[in-house]
């Protein structure tokens, strides 16, 4: 449920309605060009701050048991940030771009501490279906709301709000705005099964760690451990890279698309629909992805997502109507919340539980410290070359490189390496 909460901000804010919102009001007066490159540029700020702070906070997490009050932490301030967003008027593109680097590092920092809780509800082979049920369920939570959301925006009349294109006055823009504070109303409300239900994992102790010790000195020391250690996890280090690689191709995509469906004159009335046809097609697709799995591997699953997105590339390259929009977002569909959910499922299974808060706080850093360059080059091209459409081509590399790397990892080793580091882990804790 946290995934259908959070999935509102994800649809709404950083795919959908925002980046419509800045090209068309905030940025107002802007170079098209310069307001796509405005918003890649947001897009890398913020996963470069949640890359720099997610592993120290990640070993916390571990030595304090404090996952969860973490990830209320980043909640509350994510959730302030997208509702502040709400104020933002005509021409305050800068203010549109702090509040957007805001709610993004609260999104993806309470991320950190929710995936590293996967690791402590699932067992065996049910990592796979949870992990891509999660993703599945993010579909449909955020496309109910970006359903309600576009109900307003393309019928304001029906809910007492004002239509028509004079972005200066308040009212006009008001349909839009409610969408940011609807954002945070659900981002909260739906957050609340995960704080109820679901137990906060034990602290583990290492060796000559006692309670109450410097949480700053306990971290530090960790992480200098955990990047040691993590040589000794070579085919969880290797996915970890694969990863890193191709979702970052994968987050580029999905952040720059309707600011560049915008640039090359699409309408936001086309646009908006076809994100959330991505988030219905989404829901039966990635529930489906995770029984694959067990039928063809783990590996071959994320393989053929990968091509689907290099197709999806090519064909954005040529992309000029709403109709080839519309194709490309069922082929996303169909592949994102699979390729990124077996991916997530992928690591854990290679990661010892008593450690998943400073290994999932490195699987945070190195893949937000690598999804940065994506936004970054988009808007380089961008702006050197005045539009995106290399920029859409030159995601290719990202697909295919990330899949060489992939295929080079050894699933079952890393499964077993993981699995005797645990048990040694009990062993020392009994004794």
């Amino acid at each position: 449920m946290y995934d259908w909460g959070i999935s509102a901000y994800e649809t709404t804010i950083v795919t959908a309605i925002f980046p419509i919102y800045f090209g068309l009001v905030a940025a107002e007066g802007l170079p098209e060009a310069t307001a796509s490159a405005y918003v890649a540029f947001a897009n890398s700020l913020t996963i470069l701050i949640v890359a720099v702070i997610s592993p120290l906070l990640g070993a916390m997490a571990d030595y304090a048991a404090v996952k969860k009050k973490l990830l209320g932490v980043f909640l509350a301030g994510g959730a302030l940030a997208s509702a502040a967003l709400f104020l933002v008027d005509i021409g305050q593109y800068a203010l549109a771009f702090v509040l957007f680097v805001l709610a993004g590092v609260g999104a993806q920092g309470s991320r950190v501490f929710y995936e590293s809780l996967l690791p402590h509800i699932t067992e065996g082979d049910e990592v796979d279906r949870v992990s891509t049920a999660g993703y599945a369920m993010g579909y449909l939570g955020g496309g109910v709301l970006l359903a309600l959301n576009l109900a307003w925006i393309q019928r304001p009349d029906l809910f007492g709000m004002v239509g028509g294109d004079d972005f200066a006055d308040p009212r006009v823009t008001l349909r839009f705005r409610a969408a940011f504070l609807s954002v945070a109303v659900w981002w909260v409300l739906f957050s609340i099964p995960l704080f109820r239900r679901i137990r906060e994992p034990a602290a583990a102790l290492q060796p000559g760690e006692i309670p109450g010790m410097n949480l700053w000195s306990v971290a530090l020391g960790r992480l200098r451990g955990t990047a040691r250690e993590l040589k000794s996890y070579k085919q969880a280090l290797l996915m970890l890279l694969a990863f890193i690689v191709y979702n970052d191709g994968i987050s580029t995509m999905q952040r720059m698309a309707t600011i560049y469906g915008t640039e090359i004159g699409l309408a936001d009335t086309d646009m908006l629909p076809a994100i959330l046809l991505v988030q219905f097609v989404g829901i039966p697709a990635t529930f489906a992805y995770g029984l694959l799995p067990g039928i063809v591997g783990a590996k071959r699953s994320v393989f053929a997502g990968l091509a689907v997105f290099v197709v999806v590339c090519m064909l954005g390259y040529f992309m000029t109507t709403a109709t080839h929009f519309y194709a490309l977002a069922i082929l996303v569909g169909l592949a994102q919340g699979g390729v990124q959910g077996i991916s997530r499922s992928l690591f854990a299974s290679m990661i010892p539980k008593h450690k998943s808060g400073e290994f999932f706080g490195f699987y945070s850093v190195f893949s937000r410290f690598a999804a940065v360059l994506g936004p970054a080059l988009f808007g380089v091209i961008a702006l050197s070359t005045g539009n995106s459409r290399n920029a859409i081509g030159f995601l290719v590399f990202f697909f295919v490189v990330g899949a060489i790397i992939l295929y080079y990892v050894d699933v079952e080793e890393g499964r077993r390496q993981a699995a005797q580091a645990e048990a040694a882990f009990r062993v020392r804790e009994t004794d």
